[in-house]
């Protein structure tokens, strides 16, 4: 996409976090507010608060270059609200996108998040078969925090139930810090790029017919993620 999109002036402009009005600019989520007939808010109640929150990390971390690109994909977030395992799906894409690059302490929260994430979609009987296969690619571009996570069984809880949204929340924020802070050249195309695949993910997952929960498992212990939540210059 081109990266010299100009938003109208009759439209706000994407910034960084948060604005009071629309003369000021606004974020991702403000603008699908606006866009939505909803009050002027990042938080609207069109989108999953999981989705909306990488959605304002992304919005957040992207170069000043590059922000006005995500200008197409705000009105694909309007109406994306659904159960607690769509929830699950988006922090489970947005984790597969930062594994590999992110920093170590970050890929140990991110492998344990993306294995407690799986062992929810079984739990509740979600058949995902191509994130699945993604998020086994991800954990074997990532054989050190595989085999880390394996000699730290106290990190293998399961996500218990209530507490998807969450677990999600805290897995998306490492993940998004995780990309920003990478060692690599193209940041802002990774950020760009889970943002847009946890859009996508999202929209498959509305597309697929439900399945029948099966029985919860007998013990669940909660997700904890063996680093603390980033201290990133994004607004929650």
């Amino acid at each position: 996409m081109n990266s010299r999109i100009s938003t109208p002036d009759y439209l706000p402009r994407l910034g960084a976090g948060r604005h009071r009005t629309p003369r000021r600019g606004a974020c991702f989520m403000e603008f699908a507010s606006f866009l939505a007939g909803e009050r002027w808010s990042d938080h609207p109640a069109c989108t999953d608060p999981v989705l909306a929150a990488l959605a304002r990390a992304v919005n957040d971390l992207v170069s000043d270059a590059r922000r006005q690109e995500l200008l197409g994909d705000v009105p694909r977030v309007i109406g994306l609200t659904g159960s607690p395992t769509d929830t699950l799906r988006v922090a489970a894409s947005a984790a597969i996108t930062a594994l590999p690059v992110s920093s170590m302490h970050r890929q140990h929260a991110l492998a344990v998040g993306l294995r407690a994430v799986v062992g929810a979609l079984d739990d509740a009987g979600v058949a995902a078969p191509e994130l699945r296969e993604r998020a086994d690619a991800a954990l074997a571009a990532a054989p050190g925090a595989v085999d880390w996570v394996d000699r730290h069984p106290e990190y293998h809880g399961r996500i218990p139930e209530g507490r998807h949204e969450r677990a999600g929340l805290e897995i998306i924020r490492v993940a998004a810090c995780g990309i920003a802070e990478a060692c690599v050249w193209d940041a802002d195309d990774r950020l760009i790029d889970m943002l847009r695949t946890a859009i996508a993910e999202f929209e498959d997952a509305r597309k697929v017919a439900a399945v029948a929960p099966v029985a919860p498992a007998p013990v669940a212990r909660e997700f904890v993620s063996p680093v603390p939540a980033p201290q990133a210059s994004v607004h929650a």
